[in-house]
């Protein structure tokens, strides 16, 4: 991911340095296991792990043996061991490259999704905020982009939240998925290295044993991190497209921050753009095409190829340093959010109350009619109201006889009250955020 969009603490996370400390990390666990069951002199590991460390001098050091050994595993033995000294010759013992590559990564995954987690939550607060704060804005709702009913700007809100609560379900189980590691050798069948070998270095590092491997861990879980990235920034591209919408001039409900000194176009000084919210759309678009080489990388040759680890080493830091740019650019979006109540009062009444027109269907009904032919009559009057420039429904309701014989003026005015529509917003927002919340 290119510097723009990766914030320090995810970048940290998927850097060189991190990803070889963390093969260092289970090298080191394998060693004293080894040394738990006697095979190799404890004082050999204290050794080793008091000379070795990974910095960026050890990295180009990696690298440079690499160009000679076309082996990025190799390379980094032969340079650990290089620090190591005499006792290096107990480094990567019974080990084949993917027990390394494999744990190491899972380690890496763990580490970045419990930062998505944290981010996640943090929305989570800033979105309960704005939901209560906004419970009794009255918006119009809109289906297929034209109005439909009044509801309220924080039941919006509300429905966000509930979506990032099943994105955090999704990460905290794609954390749960990926924690599997594996010391099983060429081909998972323990050939060079026994199975307590393997359960106490895992142990050490906090993972879980695969059930059963081949030569790598299986790359269903893999993709599932991929997917629960995807699902999350799909999320967050829809909560962002309702912005850049609700900000259109015609529009203009709610608005992103413009902070001082911020210009919005350099031809056009009036501008103010929805810019962040455009800039989560497009890289939603990224993370979500990611999904499918993480699906295509399930299918391995046998008992394993290499055609997975190429995508990997772009697809999985990517997915993860997108999101948590998104997820931290959305927080400030929807902390710093403008809203314009009277432009929702206007743009309600652009359709002439014509959103009432299911409360005088139902009501017609209570009255006895067919559904079919009150349908008929209140279509009939919407339809003058809406060809018709200077005639509001409710007029044409009272203008038509058939209506009128059924429906009273002082029935039409208890119908038209917005408050029915959104009567129950707090049966929604008890069942969202529970009772204590309303109470605040």
């Amino acid at each position: 991911m290119i510097p723009r969009y990766t914030r320090p603490q995810m970048g940290k996370i998927w850097s060189e340095v991190n990803k070889f400390q963390k093969w260092l990390d289970v090298e080191i666990a394998v060693c004293e296991a080894w040394a738990e069951l006697g095979k190799i002199p404890k004082e050999a590991v204290e050794k080793i792990k008091q000379r070795t460390y990974i910095d960026e001098k050890v990295v180009d050091r990696i690298k440079e043996i690499e160009k000679v050994y076309k082996h990025d595993v190799l390379a980094f033995v032969t340079a650990v061991k290089e620090l190591a000294g005499e006792e290096g010759k107990y480094i990567h013992l019974g080990l084949t490259s993917s027990d390394v590559i494999d744990t190491a990564l899972a380690l890496l995954m763990r580490e970045a999704l419990e930062l998505l987690i944290e981010d996640v939550k943090k929305l989570l607060e800033v979105l309960k905020k704005k939901a209560l704060e906004h419970k009794d804005t009255v918006m119009i709702g809109r289906t297929h982009g034209v109005h439909a009913e009044p509801m309220t700007l924080g039941l919006k809100f509300a429905l966000w939240y509930e979506e990032m609560k099943r994105n955090l379900e999704r990460l905290q189980r794609a954390k749960e998925i990926v924690s599997y590691g594996k010391i099983s050798g060429a081909v998972g069948t323990y050939s060079n290295v026994p199975p307590e070998v393997e359960k106490i270095a895992l142990s050490k590092l906090g993972l879980k044993i695969e059930p059963v491997s081949n030569q790598v861990v299986q790359r269903d879980r893999h993709a599932e991190f991929v997917w629960a990235t995807a699902v999350t920034a799909s999320s967050l591209e829809k909560f962002a497209t309702e912005i850049r919408h609700l900000q259109r001039t015609e529009v203009l409900e709610a608005q992103e921050p413009f902070t001082k000194g911020q210009r919005g176009s350099s031809a056009m000084p009036h501008k103010k753009n929805p810019i962040h919210s455009e800039r989560i759309t497009g890289l939603a678009r990224y993370v979500r095409s990611n999904l499918i080489p993480a699906l295509e990388n399930i299918a391995l040759w046998h008992e394993r190829d290499i055609s997975h680890s190429s995508v990997e080493r772009i697809i999985l830091p990517d997915n993860s340093i997108a999101l948590d740019y998104m997820l931290n650019l959305f927080k400030e979006i929807m902390e710093g959010l403008v809203v314009y109540p009277e432009n929702m009062k206007r743009n309600m009444e652009l359709s002439k109350g014509l959103y009432f027109s299911s409360k005088v269907l139902a009501k017609l009904q209570e009255k006895g009619l067919d559904r079919d032919k009150a349908y008929e009559m209140v279509q009939r009057c919407a339809m003058r109201a809406w060809e018709e420039k200077d005639l509001d429904f409710k007029t044409a309701l009272l203008q038509d006889p058939e209506v009128t014989k059924y429906l009273s003026k002082e029935e039409l005015d208890q119908i038209f009250n917005v408050e029915e529509f959104i009567k129950n917003r707090d049966v929604i927002f008890e069942r969202v955020f529970g009772k204590e919340a309303l109470k605040g």
